[in-house]
Order: structure tokens, then sequence, then C-alpha cells
């Protein structure tokens, strides 16, 4: 088994191996003292892993229970963060127990923020089945949900107590989500390590099963770095929303619906590659196409700038975007947001 410690406020370990999610009870019973837990999940994921994860707890002297909601972006909402909050009270949940969430990006980000403001807090484990959120969104304390002014724009910081990463849940996965991992995965091997990106110019969806556990390993260990830094996103940790400024703007064009986070990654980073380092913008793109991402849009970019402005990453009248001068090494650019729009339109 590989581990990783994130050394945080609220320090914690990531473990890498497959077959874990059929330990993940034993594995969880040995970081807290609580016996009472709640599986959140989606329709998906509960209907493939669920009850492995129960059986599981409960093996391992749990006393478990499973609240289950629609896949999908549109559920990482208001509506649904308070259902959660009533199927907690109605289960009786205090804060010495503990919450689980079994899933993607959408179940780790709502379940987070569950359980970052019920009760003003209680711990909670991520289980991570895809691909982007075992090596994304599952480490770093970032928990959100969206709202109909922007993405992620309610959230809170809140370090889980434990990742436990099972790359055999991955293969169930379908190929276009795999693909939107990849999206992820690429922006870590740009943004701080060239032999990463290397490893992955040299596969390609098809065969990134046998890289699988190095890759993920690797980019794990980027964000632990970067975290470790930046906990609380005023500096360095920036780097990791490379494509996100333009990815986010085509995810809200799309109204969250029709357009995966991880394309609009892949996206966002071909796009401002190709305005800004030209000189690095046809490996990247050849890249993005091994793994079936997109390399750009036809939305017109007068459309996309709009909701750009909205983003979390702005401050007052400017924005920060990341650019990668260099394969392996990010730089954080603060400009005003007038000035962005110029150098995307022209």
């Amino acid at each position: 088994m590989k581990k990783i410690s994130i050394r945080t406020s609220h320090p914690y370990e990531v473990l890498i191996e497959r077959g874990l999610l059929s330990k993940c009870g034993e594995l969880i019973a040995q970081v807290t003292s609580s016996r009472k837990a709640v599986i959140v999940t989606d329709d998906t994921v509960g209907g493939l892993y669920g009850d492995i994860a129960a059986d599981s707890l409960k093996k391992s002297g749990f006393e478990c229970d499973t609240f289950t909601f629609p896949h999908g972006e549109q559920s990482k909402s208001l509506s649904n963060l308070g259902d959660i909050y009533d199927f907690l009270c109605k289960c009786n949940i205090t804060r010495s127990d503990i919450l689980i969430a079994l899933g993607g990006g959408v179940v780790g980000d709502i379940t987070g923020f569950a359980a970052a403001s019920f009760l003003r807090g209680i711990d909670f484990v991520q289980i991570p089945t895809t691909l982007l959120a075992q090596v994304d969104s599952s480490v770093g304390g970032k928990t959100a949900i969206d709202i109909p002014g922007g993405k992620n724009l309610v959230g809170a910081f809140k370090q889980p107590l434990l990742v436990i990463c099972d790359s055999d849940v991955l293969k169930t996965l379908p190929k276009e989500t795999l693909a939107e991992g990849m999206g992820e995965c690429i922006k870590y091997g740009m943004i701080r390590d060239e032999k990463l990106f290397e490893l992955m110019e040299s596969h390609t969806l098809e065969t990134v099963d046998d890289i699988m556990d190095e890759m993920v390993y690797s980019c794990i260990d980027i964000k632990r770095d970067v975290v470790e830094h930046d906990e609380f996103d005023r500096g360095e940790r920036m780097i990791l929303n490379f494509g996100h400024t333009l990815g986010h703007a085509l995810e809200a064009w799309h109204h969250y619906t029709d357009y995966a986070h991880g394309c609009g990654v892949a996206a966002g980073m071909c796009l401002i590659t190709d305005k800004l380092a030209p000189q690095h913008s046809e490996r990247l793109k050849k890249c993005c196409e091994a793994y079936k991402l997109p390399t750009g849009t036809d939305i017109p970019m007068n459309e996309l700038l709009p909701f750009c402005s909205k983003d979390k990453k702005n401050e007052a009248k400017n924005i920060n975007y990341i650019i990668c001068n260099e394969i392996g090494k990010a730089e954080i650019v603060k400009v005003p947001f007038g000035e962005f729009c110029r150098l995307m339109e022209d």
C-alpha cells in the first residue's frame, strides 16, 4: 500500500492500493473512535459499490446508513444539501459521528461541505471513485456547492480524516469519465512535473491503466506539496487552477449540464496556452487528443469571457490566471480583467 501524508492544519493520509474499497471499514476504524457513519453517494456509484462499502463498515463495528442522490453536477445544489442535512437529523448524527463520501467530485464536494457545516463540523472520509476525484477534489480540503451565480461559490475548507483510493474502481468508469480525469492529470504534469507529462504523452486512453498507480500517486503528491505550502488558497495553490478560468466559463456556458469539468480544464489549458505560450501548444494538444479531450471550443470568446468575471479567483477588478511558459513550471499572473479579455480576444 502506498501512503501520502498530508501535513495541513488537520493532518491525514491518502492510501492508494487496488482492492482497498473492501477494506474501508477497518481502515476508517483505525482513524476514528466513532462507530456510527452515514455514506453519501449517488445513484450510479451506490449501485456499483454502496453495498461493498456498507458491508465493510458494518463488519468493522459501524452502524451505517446511506443517503443516495441523483448523479450529476446538478445535484451539487442548496436543495440537495438541505436534503442531506435532513437525513443526518433523521439518523440522529452527532458531532462524534462520521460521514463517508463515496463517489466522484460532486459527492466529495457536497459531502465535505455538509461535514464542515452540519453541527458546525463533523469528521468525514473521502473514498473517491473517479480518476478526477482521486487526483484532485478528494485531496486538499476544498468543499463546495454550486449556486445560480456560479460554480463552487459557496463552500468551506474542510480537511478529510482519511482518503482511500482504490484504482480498481476506475475500471468501471465510462471512457468519457476516465478521459475527464485525465484533464486534471495532464494539468499536474504541465504545472509541476515534465517527467509525469512525458509519461502521459507516451500512453493513450486505451493504455493508461498500465501507468495508473504511478500517475495517481504522482498527481496526489504534487497536490500535497502545493496544499501544504498554501492550504487556504492565497498564493501558490492558485497554480492548481491552470485551465480552470476558461474551463469553468465553458461549464457555465453549458449551464453545468452537458460539459464535464475535466473537459473544460483540458480545453481551458489549450486555449490559454495557444494564446500566451504557443511554443507548447502543439505538444499539449496532442497529449489531450490522445485521451479524447477537447483542445478548444467553437464558442466565441466574447461569449465566454463574461463568465470569467464571476470566477471566485477574481480580486476586485483583477483576475488571476495561470500560464506555463515551460512544461513543468506554472506562473500566476494578475492583470485587470479588461486586459485579460484583450489578451484572449487578440
